[in-house]
Order: structure tokens, then C-alpha cells, then sequence
């Protein structure tokens, strides 16, 4: 497993150090890793950090959601880590756009023993979550992927929530690049203004951690 560490502000040593000391990755997770690495190269950089992954485990257990939903799911890792958490018969909705990247997502789940519990629709995440009935309660979210989105697909996402949902977001701290004033890149022009949203929204309560790339943790009131 490669031991650089994707955990904003902690440098390697002290990465290995939270790694070994937390449930570590089992071997469907490494060589998830190393296949991922093998075939897509540096895209390889957008699967979360193996300490992120087993907060996702435990923070599932901890909140047993009857339905989960994942926007952006790559090639499995996070999924696999939620999708380890479910209580008997929860259930993890995975919106991605490609058939590509989630074929080794597939593979992961089926290792992992979990294929049961995901369920996989290709194709734009908001037309995915626009679709799904009125009635549908969602109680933990975790959304990785097209930062220009983000703002829709939270607000997609907590108007199905009943209080005590909570909304998982990666990526809110852009490697420090949301404080740097210079950087008017898309992206993070795109973070910044979906960390001032949720700031700002008082249906939720918010803790920003310093968990791998910046996570943003906002329950439902």
C-alpha cells in the first residue's frame, strides 16, 4: 500500500502511525489500491485515504442507516467501507457515471461480501436522486466527486432527510487551496462556495475535519 499520505497536514510517519493504529485496510481494500494504481495511474489519487475509510466503517455502525447513498463512487473503495457498516438489511445506492471505474468497484464489493447491499446506477447523480420516490428517507450520505455539483447534490440529498441524517462531503479543504486567495480554479471557487452554504444552513449543524482532504460532517436538525 503506498504509505504518502493524502491526510491534509500530517506527514507521512504520523499518517502510518493513525493507520496502524485504527482498523486497518484488509486485503480486498489493498489490492483494490494496487489494481486501482495498475490501471488508472495518478487517477488513482481521487480513492479516499485509508484512514478516511475506516472513519466511513465506523461512523456507518455507529448511525445504522436503513438506506445510504454515495455520490461518486470510483473504483469502491469508500462504498466498501459503508458498505461494511450497514446494519442487517441496510442498503448503499452508488450514483456514478462510469461503467469503467466501477467494474473494479464490482469486484471489490463481491470480495468484500457485500454486492448484496449496493446497488450501482450509471449515469448523472442529480437525475439518479430526482428519481427516486417522495417517500424515500435517506439517513447517511457521502458525496466525492464533481465539485461543481456538490451544492446540488447536498441539497438533493438533505431535503430527504429526517433530523439526524447526516451528510458526509470530501474534499472541503482542496489541500489547503480554499484559504489561499489566489486560487480562483474552478474547483475550488466551486468548495468554497459550497462550504459557505452549509455554514450558512441552519437545517444542519457542521463539524469541517481535518480527515483526509478536508470532511465536512453535517447532521440534519
Amino acid at each position: 500500500m503506498d504509505d504518502a499520505p493524502k491526510q491534509i497536514g500530517v506527514d507521512a510517519a504520523l499518517h502510518r502511525y493513525m493507520v496502524d493504529h485504527g482498523t486497518p485496510p484488509d486485503e480486498v481494500l489493498t489490492d483494490l489500491v494496487e489494481v486501482t494504481r495498475q490501471r488508472f495511474g495518478d487517477r488513482a489519487g481521487m480513492q479516499i485515504d485509508p484512514a478516511q475509510g475506516a472513519f466511513l466503517t465506523v461512523l456507518t455502525r455507529i448511525i445504522a442507516p436503513a438506506f445510504a447513498v454515495e455520490v461518486g463512487t470510483f473504483t469502491g473503495y469508500s462504498s466498501t467501507c459503508i458498505a461494511r457498516g450497514l446494519p442487517d438489511g441496510g442498503r448503499l445506492l452508488c450514483c456514478d457515471v462510469s461503467e469503467e471505474y466501477t467494474a473494479l468497484a464490482r469486484e471489490a464489493w463481491a470480495r468484500a461480501g457485500v454486492a448484496d447491499r449496493v446497488e450501482l446506477r450509471i449515469g448523472p447523480a442529480l437525475d439518479t436522486l430526482r428519481a427516486l420516490p417522495g417517500d424515500t428517507r435517506i439517513d447517511l450520505a457521502f458525496i466525492d466527486a464533481d465539485k461543481g455539483g456538490y451544492l446540488d447534490y447536498y441539497e438533493e440529498i438533505v431535503g430527504r432527510m429526517g433530523p439526524g441524517g447526516v451528510v458526509l462531503v470530501d474534499n472541503v479543504l482542496w489541500s489547503g487551496r480554499v484559504v489561499d486567495e489566489a486560487d480562483t480554479d474552478g474547483d475550488t471557487r466551486a468548495i468554497r462556495t459550497f462550504n459557505d452554504h452549509v455554514a450558512a444552513d441552519d437545517r444542519v449543524e457542521v463539524a469541517v475535519l481535518a480527515v483526509g482532504d478536508g470532511l465536512t460532517l453535517a447532521r440534519v436538525r
